[in-house]
């Protein structure tokens, strides 16, 4: 799998983040149940993202999110 490459404007800058296609997919689908463009979710991940690389972050947010799903399902 070789990530993707695509580019966005954050914060009044152009910046690319790399992803491979599985993660553009659970973007893609987080950021459609949030109510949010693929750029605003993007935005918001890297307001929060302190001195990791954007691609990463990225990566670490939708692990967590996955991560809080499956606790709140084995909750239930």
């Amino acid at each position: 799998m070789r990530p993707e490459k695509r580019s966005f404007s954050i914060q009044g800058h152009r910046t690319s983040i790399s992803l491979e296609a599985a993660f553009w997919s659970a973007l893609k689908t987080a950021a459609a149940e949030d109510g949010l463009t693929l750029a605003g979710l993007i935005n918001a991940i890297d307001k929060d993202r302190g001195n990791a690389g954007l691609s990463s972050a990225v990566r670490v947010w939708i692990l967590k999110r996955l991560e809080m799903r499956a606790a709140a399902k084995s909750a239930e």
